[in-house]
């Protein structure tokens, strides 16, 4: 019975110190990779991304981030990538909803303009760092089907 008193004693507070870092204020910092890609393309028969973020929690639960990436989809196929987009935590779970646009220039002097929806868990290694696994699509505007794609991501976050 004390070993359950305990446990329960623990999560309580591991939701507690939690929920403080989605608190007004809070500013994000952040990276992550990318690669994992769940379908087939024109384009990317091997793709690995990687991302940095910044953010600003702008409202309780609300963050809006800055990011930056570069791609590299197979040897003469590397782009750059600098966008931004919303996220909603969800508290009691931990999940992350997160919706945004990017602007990415290729070196084959192809530019286009992807809107990327993304459902992540954010889970909390200490009460700064995160661990955040995550699955998203990149929904291409000017080739959309041969360039939109589903993957995985694995980030890691830092709140101060």
């Amino acid at each position: 019975m004390k070993k359950i008193a305990f446990v329960l004693m623990l999560a309580l507070v591991g939701v507690t110190s939690a929920s403080a870092q989605f608190e007004k204020g809070k500013i994000y910092g952040g990276a992550s990779a990318s690669g994992f890609d769940m379908s087939y393309s024109e384009t990317t028969k091997f793709h690995l991304g990687i991302d940095a973020k910044g953010g600003y929690m702008i409202a309780k639960d609300w963050m809006i981030l800055g990011q930056l990436g570069f791609n590299y989809h197979n040897s003469d196929t590397q782009s750059f990538s600098i966008g931004v987009s919303g996220r909603y935590y969800i508290e009691q779970n931990g999940i992350f909803l997160s919706v945004g646009g990017k602007f990415v220039h290729e070196w084959e002097d192809f530019n286009d303009f992807v809107i990327t929806p993304e459902v992540g868990y954010c889970f909390f290694l200490n009460r700064k760092v995160t661990l955040e696994p995550s699955i998203y699509y990149d929904m291409s505007m000017s080739k959309f089907g041969d360039r939109s794609r589903f993957g995985l991501k694995v980030g890691i976050g830092f709140f101060f």
